[in-house]
């Protein structure tokens, strides 16, 4: 592992559930990149996970990588949840289904490739990747509510 990128990512959600998007920029070596995708209809917890999964996904081989979001629900599932989830075969304290489980073990074998160092910023407050990254979730949900046209390449 050698190369170190920093992601910051984002989700939105217009009703919760309704149109969602994500949105994660990377950035490595002053090079950055940008994502963001939408689902017509979502949460905006889903759309927190989908960011950093993609964010990850696009890397093509193991990174050190800081990834920044503003979602709790993200860092808290990260950092204290799942290793519990796991452990129980995917249910909660109570015994139920984990809500989003496919997305949580796609995001857990997502940073099973690399080694990942997890920052919570707050949201809206200025920070200009976090701020980059919530314009990008917001074009994604602007794309499938059909308010800006999509982009074939991303």
């Amino acid at each position: 592992m050698s190369d170190t990128v920093e992601i910051f990512t984002d989700g939105a959600c217009k009703g919760n559930p309704g149109p969602g998007g994500w949105g994660a920029l990377l950035v490595c070596k002053g090079v950055e990149k940008e994502l963001w995708g939408g689902e017509s209809t979502t949460t905006n917890n889903r759309m927190e996970l989908t960011a950093a999964i993609r964010g990850l996904q696009e890397l093509k081989r193991g990174c050190d990588v800081l990834l920044v979001t503003d979602s709790e629900y993200v860092m808290k599932g990260i950092n204290e949840w799942m290793v519990n989830w796991k452990k129980r075969g995917w249910k909660t304290a109570a015994k139920q289904p984990v809500k989003n489980a496919d997305l949580w073990q796609q995001l857990d074998e997502q940073v099973n490739r690399h080694q990942v160092k997890w920052q919570w910023v707050r949201g809206h407050n200025g920070h200009a990747g976090n701020e980059r990254a919530d314009d990008l979730a917001n074009r994604g949900v602007d794309e499938v509510r059909g308010m800006r046209p999509a982009q074939a390449a991303r």
